[in-house]
């Protein structure tokens, strides 16, 4: 129950910063181009004698001078590095981190089964040593009282990703470990699937088969 939590959590939060981060730069981005060009036309209308396109793009123009983006780009780099930890204990778990297993696989059982396990316990030891750092460092920052330059955010809590990222990642090569320990399988990820599109056979070359599957089965 508790893993079932965590799991939804773990991609809850994920989705939460992608889509927050994408949204902010994409009103930046509107932000940066809109207060140039409605000041341009307002300026080209208003030389034409369009007073009221003049009027209607210079209140846009200085409805985007009112707001003050400067903070978006570092919250963007701030979400992005969250997201960016806490997916990389979501690619342990799910097995999407690329690997290089040519020697592995060159390995003979029972061989290949404790050189697995110790890399899985290395990885979780080497997180949580990253871990424990990180949190020293946090603890150091709270104690400065140091701020971001832009969103004036307490530093502590922007760098409080690199002990929860890495104690969760060091959680997930745990758990990894011990499934293959008791099962011998590891998690993989099909890259060639697409979420809920079913995937469709390819009949082998030189034979023949129905292009609309659906209706040749209606035609029988």
């Amino acid at each position: 129950m508790l893993n079932r939590i965590l799991n939804h959590l773990e991609e809850w939060l994920i989705s939460a910063l992608i889509a927050g981060a994408t949204l902010l730069i994409f009103f930046a981005v509107i932000h940066r181009y809109g207060n140039g060009l409605s000041i341009d036309i307002s300026k080209w209308a208003a030389a034409r004698g369009y007073d009221g396109v003049a009027a209607f793009f210079l209140a846009i123009f200085q409805w985007f001078s009112a707001m003050d983006v400067s903070w978006a780009q570092e919250l963007c780099i701030i979400m992005f590095v969250w997201m960016a930890k806490f997916g990389a204990a979501y690619g342990v778990r799910t097995g999407v981190h690329v690997g290089v297993d040519v020697a592995i696989n060159q390995l003979k059982s029972p061989s290949k089964y404790w050189v697995i396990l110790f890399g899985l316990f290395g990885g979780a030891l080497f997180t949580f040593i990253i871990g424990s750092f990180g949190l020293r460092f946090v603890l150091h920052m709270y104690e400065t009282g140091q701020q971001s330059n832009d969103l004036e955010a307490p530093m502590w809590i922007v760098y409080l990703a690199i002990p929860c990222g890495s104690y969760l990642m060091c959680f997930r090569f745990v758990q990894v470990a011990l499934a293959f320990a008791r099962t011998g399988a590891l998690p993989h990820t099909d890259e060639s699937h697409v979420e809920g599109v079913e995937p469709v056979e390819i009949p082998p070359l030189g034979t023949t088969a129905p292009v609309n599957p659906v209706a040749a089965e209606g035609a029988r």
